[in-house]
Formats: structure tokens, sequence, C-alpha cells
């Protein structure tokens, strides 16, 4: 990015943890060039602000050298004066910033801040992570939420999507800038998610979920899989990890947790070293962009158990890497975790070699970092 100055670029998202365990590849990669993309050195760096709610990983991006804008976002908040006040404190932001460019994620920060961009003539490039529950249902508050997401970025110059069936979705409902790109999600570092040597126990079998504790992540076909399979194999173990999104599952999962059917940690920051130490991933989402946990899961050489929703199935190959059942279904859930459980350890471990194959071919963080910085070029020259 050649520029007298540097380039000044805004980040709009809800929250800390995502924007640095996800992408703060690419922040590194903006601020000092070469870091990531070896192809890069000798480039200008950017300034980059970053507009977020307060969290514990602040800090650690502000030593990046990120500056730091608070935002007062709830994110699954349906009040409208709260939203108002959100656009407010974006315009605020912006004439504050005065960016070259923003980068918007998820809901809130696509909407709000794509209209605030508009308004004040600010290129941006929203990236659509998962279309959200008020988007996946139909109703009333479905035709709300494309409205407003066709308000708030159609005047994006580029809009990113993590899979095929949302681009093609919102597509079809008219929701996106006419230029529009298809990300691997949000990839994976592979050095900090390397290969991990498979579990050596062939009986104890353990099942491993990381979710946010919600309805729609599949909380509840979870919980009554684990209570079928505990009842035939005892020697197997499940464990949950995560926290509540939602109060109303606190007293089933504490209940499941009591009675032996599933161990909860509460939430861990511990990822890897939790994954290491089990055979699976269980994943029953009802809808995702592209998601982390199972990216995450096949660089370490876990097999996968999932929903066959867009956003999960692109993560295995169906019997190579993992297992899929159709979304919302506990039994053909505990049907495939059965299957699982009887596999020879040797094809487990292969499932998992697999799955690690599969990361580094197709979700390389690096290349969602290159995607971003060719599209910042563009805006720049």
């Amino acid at each position: 990015m050649e520029r007298e100055k540097p380039l000044r670029l805004l980040i709009l998202m809800s929250g800390d943890v995502g924007l640095y365990r996800f992408r703060k590849e690419l922040l590194q990669e903006l601020l000092h060039p070469g870091s990531v993309l070896p192809e890069r050195t000798g480039e200008s760096s950017c300034e980059v602000d970053i507009a977020l709610i307060n969290g514990p990983f602040i800090p650690r991006l502000e030593e990046m050298g990120c500056r730091f804008f608070e935002v007062p976002l709830d994110r699954r908040g349906t009040n409208p004066l709260k939203d108002i006040k959100l656009f407010g404190t974006y315009l605020r932001i912006l004439k504050q910033s005065r960016p070259d460019v923003v980068l918007t994620y998820t809901i809130k920060p696509n909407v709000f801040g794509g209209l605030a961009c508009r308004l004040l003539g600010i290129p941006y490039l929203p990236t659509v992570t998962g279309l959200g529950s008020s988007i996946e249902h139909p109703g009333p508050l479905r035709k709300l939420a494309l409205w407003m997401y066709r308000t708030g970025i159609a005047g994006a110059r580029c809009t990113f999507f993590q899979n095929q069936a949302n681009m093609d979705f919102m597509s079809r409902h008219g929701v996106g800038s006419e230029e529009k790109h298809l990300l691997p999600g949000s990839g994976v570092n592979l050095e900090e998610h390397p290969y991990c040597a498979y579990p050596a126990s062939e009986h104890d079998i353990r099942f491993l979920s990381l979710m946010r504790i919600m309805g729609d992540k599949g909380i509840n076909e979870l919980l009554a899989c684990a209570e079928r399979i505990k009842k035939h194999y005892p020697q197997v173990t499940f464990t949950l990890a995560g926290r509540f999104e939602s109060e109303r599952y606190r007293e089933a999962v504490e209940n499941a947790h009591h009675k032996g059917w599933i161990n909860y940690l509460g939430f861990r920051n511990d990822i890897t070293e939790l994954m290491e130490q089990h055979h699976c991933i269980i994943h029953p989402s009802y809808h995702e962009g592209l998601s982390n946990v199972l990216l995450e899961s096949a660089a370490c050489g876990r097999p996968i158990i999932a929903s066959k929703v867009p956003g999960c199935a692109e993560t295995f190959d169906e019997g190579v890497s993992g297992l899929g059942f159709d979304v919302k279904n506990a039994d053909l859930l505990t049907a495939c975790v059965e299957k699982f459980i009887n596999l020879p350890h040797e094809v487990k471990e292969k499932m998992g070699k697999a799955g690690r194959k599969k990361i580094e071919e197709e979700f390389d963080r690096r290349k969602v970092v290159r995607t971003y910085i060719s599209y910042l070029n563009k805006i720049n020259k």
C-alpha cells in the first residue's frame, strides 16, 4: 500500500475474543508487513483502530498497536433505542478515527456501522460471519433483519461471506454489494494449532463440545445424546465447555452434569489442550458462518461429528475425517456417536490425520489475510 501517509483502518466488531483469536494475523500483517505474509516485506504499515465491546483481550490488541474505542453493543438485544445509540456511537467514532477504509464483522456492526459509513462516504468492507438466528428462522423478524442488512451494506465495496449457502441466500434476498467474495471462513493459524498426537486410550472414548450454550448451537440434542449413550456405554465421557448465551439452559446443563451424563467445565481458554485430551469433537449447531471450533478441531487432528448444515459441512469429508447428521435430530446424532465409538482405534486416528490434511490444503489463515490485503490495496491505490 504505497501512500504518502499510513493507511488508517477502522475495524467494527462485536467482541474482543473473536477479533484476537481469529483475526490477529490480519492485524499483525497490517501493522507489521511481512510478519505473516513474507512477500509484503517493505510495504508501508497501517494505523489500525478497533471499535468494539471492552473485554479481556483489549490490552493484548492495544499492545499489538491498535487504538481502542469502546462501543456499548448489545449483541442479541432488539431494543431500537439501544440500536439508535449504537448508530450514533459509530458516527462519533468514524469522525474521531477518520479512517480511509472500514472493515465490519457480525450483524450489528455490519448493519449500523455500514449505514454510518454510507452516510459519511467512507469505503467499507463487511464480512457476513453467519446469518444469525433472526434470519435463519422465517417470520417477521427475518423480514426486518433482511431489510436492515440491505440498508446497511448496500454501499459496500465488496461483501465477504464464509460459506456459499449464506452468499446465495443473501443474494436471492437482494442483500450485499454488487461485488461479493467467498472466504474459507476465518481460516486457521496452522502454527498455533499443530497436529496433536491422538489419545492412546482405545476404550474410555472422550467426546468434547465447545459452544456458546444456546438452543441454536444444539445443546438440547447434545444433552439427549449424552444421556442415551451413557446408559449403554458408561465408560464414554462427554465434556462440555463454554459460557451460557441464554440462562434458560443452565438448569438442564447442571442437571446433566450432576447425573454424570456430561462433564461441564464452564468457559475455558485452553481450547487446544482440551482438544488434545479428547478423541472426537461434537458440534450439533443449527447454523454457522464457518465453524472455527470445527476448523481448529480438524487442524489438531481430531475427527468431527457435526450437523450437516452450511458452515459445518465444509469442514469435514463424510466418513473420511468426520461424520455428519441431519440438524436438530438427536436420534441421528446418537447413531453417529455410537458408530464412532465402535470404529477401530486406528480408523479414528486416520480420520484425525485426514482432517489435518484438509485444513492445511483448504483453510490456511494466510489465504484469508491475503484476500483482505488485496481488497484494501484496491481501495487505497
